[in-house]
């Protein structure tokens, strides 16, 4: 591979590091192509890009990106699933993937902006809700106590009004 087309993807993968919310690093040996072009669609689907990657060219991008704690992962047959939203969604498609196809991909571990994750840190990442079921959870624990509130002060004018009609009626009635 000539000089500059290794410099140009060693620029793409620095980029794709300092771009992704999360990127999960998956050993890929074992697989047949058509297991992997599966996989592929699968991950596509949902916005994730799922690239395999040289080693040496993948640490020097990793090194560039300020990420050389990732460096110590690139060893064997890599491929990483790149995310660019919900951080749970690559590893819980892996997860599922992994445990429904019953191949022998692994995950090596993953990292976000922030963090780096180990293969256990991952899986138990893939166990976790979306963003979505955790924000309906917490705005319905916001909404609670204020329909509870809401609840108790209008049952005495209900009762009250309950009284009147009642009222009416008997009245109208006699």
């Amino acid at each position: 591979m000539p000089r500059e087309e290794k410099a140009q993807i060693i620029d793409e993968l620095r980029e794709v590091f300092s771009k992704c919310s999360i990127g999960v690093l998956t050993d890929y040996r074992g697989l047949s192509t058509a297991e992997i072009t599966d996989l592929r669609r699968t991950l596509r689907d949902s916005g994730i890009k799922y690239r395999v990657v040289k080693n040496t060219l993948a640490r020097f991008a990793a090194e560039r990106a300020d990420k050389s704690e990732l460096v110590s992962f690139f060893e064997g047959p890599i491929a990483i699933a790149f995310g660019y939203g919900d951080i749970v969604e690559p590893a819980r498609i892996l997860a599922g993937y992994i445990r429904n196809s019953k191949t022998s991909l692994s995950i090596k571990g993953g990292f976000s902006s922030d963090r780096v994750f180990t293969s256990g840190d991952v899986e138990t990442l893939a166990t976790l809700p979306s963003v979505e079921i955790l924000l309906g959870k917490v705005l319905a624990g916001m909404q609670s106590p204020i329909v509870t509130l809401i609840s108790c002060l209008a049952n005495p004018v209900r009762s009250f009004i309950g009284v009147l009609q009642a009222r009416v009626k008997q009245l109208e009635g006699g």
